[in-house]
């Protein structure tokens, strides 16, 4: 494949920033979503064990603040190669553990599962602190929106398709061997993914801060008061968002007794919602702004949760239709909060220190959302098979934590409404422009004047 002549972002060879998107999404969804979650739950993790397997990705994030000091040093490039080449050794040595049932236990097999993925995790966090600052010194402020919204369709369109190959193996009943070939899978992709990462261009570190005797004003930093706002918000979501795709698929596949084949596919079919929400917000990031965005996604975010209650209540059943639906949702409300949530980081950040802006960003949120789905599991693991009808809803495991991510992400919520953006336009005008743009339009003749 070549870079496109003309590149639409104005920086030659950007594009293969894409293609290393969609193969990244091959490999990692693999690793790090459904296949594996369900892979531990095949040699009998708890809800603890599952939760420590989501939180470790984010969890190591911190690495990225000692590791933005030595950006400058490396250069871009470099740093974020190192840290992926990594990264795809492990998953081939990943790929070798459900081969070893002949002689290690399930028990030992999760062992040796935790330390692989912390390895894998470990090496993703620390070259993770030179990406973002690399795209941002890349991409003209004007078209960052434009950026991420195709850099989001990319890992969408290659999560859909990674989880229907993998649910195509295991839709049977899963074996060692089927799970050792995703994973394989999941390794060439990722070293495919390097091929294009490669050819990406770099980018110059507007300050060599390893020159600088002083140190790091940290503290400075978070107090900013645009971007403490924003890691304020960023809290919020990641205690809510934390482990909710783990308990998902958890509670598909313990309480609702659906196949491995099948919660597959349905969390693929969430990736297609990802791309819907793209297609819908894409284009208005750079026009109406972050903060509009942020609270549609959020109000949407509060309606999806209350479906999972009731499903989980008992009170709706999981109909496969219903479950579609809701994972669907699911997927275009992440992608589109994850795609503004970023462009604000990127608007807020100053160009100098913007290394360790992104380090403390990342840092933060990674940090509460590696912590969050330990503490989701320990309350799930606590709470047991204990469970209670009141007032026709059942209070069971599952049900209590949606409630509790329900009532967290509703104080997020509020809490968008404090985001400082220069020209952002408001929550109205964002609407009006989607129901002009899509076969909603005739509910505008119904919309309040003057």
């Amino acid at each position: 494949m070549s870079a496109p002549a003309s590149p639409p972002l104005g920086t030659p060879g950007l594009g293969y920033a894409y293609r290393f998107a969609f193969f990244n999404a091959l490999s990692f969804q693999i690793v790090l979503g459904s296949p594996m979650v369900l892979y531990a739950r095949d040699l009998g993790a708890s809800a603890t064990v599952l939760g420590i397997i989501s939180g470790m990705m984010p969890l190591l994030v911190i690495f990225q603040i000692p590791a933005a000091k030595h950006i400058a040093r490396t250069g871009y490039k470099r740093f974020v190669f190192a840290g992926w080449g990594t990264r795809v050794v492990i998953i081939f040595l990943i790929a070798l553990v459900p081969l070893t049932g002949r002689f290690l236990t399930p028990a030992s097999r999760i062992a040796l599962l935790l330390f692989l993925l912390f390895g894998f995790n470990l090496s993703r966090g620390i070259s993770s602190a030179a990406w973002l600052p690399w795209i941002t010194a890349l991409v003209p402020a004007q078209a960052r929106g434009k950026y991420l919204a195709g850099d989001s369709g990319c890992m969408n369109g290659g999560s859909c398709l990674t989880l229907l190959l993998a649910a195509l193996v295991l839709w049977r009943l899963p074996t060692p061997w089927s799970f050792s070939a995703i994973f394989v899978f999941s390794a060439l992709m990722g070293a495919a993914s390097l091929s294009f990462l490669k050819r990406i261009p770099d980018a110059q570190n507007p300050r060599r801060d390893d020159a600088n005797p002083h140190p790091v004003p940290w503290r400075e930093i978070a107090a900013y008061p645009p971007f403490r706002k924003l890691l304020r918000l960023n809290v919020g979501w990641s205690v809510a968002y934390g482990g909710l795709t783990t308990f998902t698929v958890a509670y598909l596949r313990v309480a609702a007794g659906m196949s491995e084949g099948r919660i597959l596919v349905v969390t693929a079919l969430s990736y297609l919602g990802g791309l819907g929400g793209l297609m819908l917000f894409g284009t208005r990031l750079d026009r109406h702004g972050s903060k509009p965005v942020l609270v549609m996604a959020l109000l949407g975010w509060l309606g999806v949760l209350v479906g999972w209650l009731l499903v989980a209540g008992r009170v709706v059943p999981p109909g496969m239709a219903l479950v579609v639906f809701l994972e669907l949702c699911m997927g275009l409300g992440y992608a589109v909060f994850t795609m503004a949530n970023t462009r604000l980081a990127m608007v807020t950040s100053p160009v100098m220190g913007r290394d360790h802006f992104f380090a403390l960003f990342s840092v933060v949120g990674s940090l509460t959302l590696g912590l969050a789905p330990v503490f989701w599991g320990l309350l799930i693991d606590a709470i047991g098979t204990h469970a209670a009808v009141w007032l026709g809803f059942d209070w069971n495991h599952f049900s209590v934590f949606f409630l509790l991510v329900t009532l967290t992400l509703a104080v997020t919520a509020a809490l968008c409404t404090y985001l400082e953006e220069p020209r952002a336009a408001n929550v109205e005008d964002l609407l009006r422009d989607l129901l002009a743009q899509t076969p909603w339009r005739s509910w505008l003749r119904f919309w309040p004047r003057g």
